[in-house]
């Protein structure tokens, strides 16, 4: 028995006529709750598609605070402490200028992988 078959089979008010039609009202009902779905996975899914910060300009966010902070954070950047900046990090060594601090970061950094 196919389906047609079997609805044409159902008694008469059991199921209405307009239930078995797709209208414009339908598809236009279905549009919107695809586009809905789409807007929400969007948003799920937002978190993993945005891009991180180079490690260049999170070395650069650093310039603004005190030579023994700024060596603890770019440690915590790279993972280690370049061996040339471990000496300004405990205040034996004069600090260097921030472009030098981060060409040694980056050196140090291409060094290790």
């Amino acid at each position: 028995m196919t389906q047609a078959e079997l609805i044409m089979a159902l008694p008469e008010g059991r199921l209405p006529p307009s239930l078995m039609q797709v209208n414009a009202a339908d598809l236009l009902l279905l549009f919107g709750a695809g586009l809905l779905a789409a807007a929400l996975l969007a948003l799920l899914a937002m978190p993993f598609l945005a891009r991180r910060p180079s490690r260049r300009a999170l070395l650069r966010a650093t310039r603004g605070m005190p030579p023994q902070e700024r060596m603890l954070a770019i440690g915590r950047l790279l993972g280690h402490l370049p061996d040339e900046l471990r000496a300004m990090a405990y205040g034996s060594a004069p600090p260097l200028s921030p472009e030098a601090v981060e060409r040694i970061a980056l050196k140090a950094r291409r060094a290790r992988r």
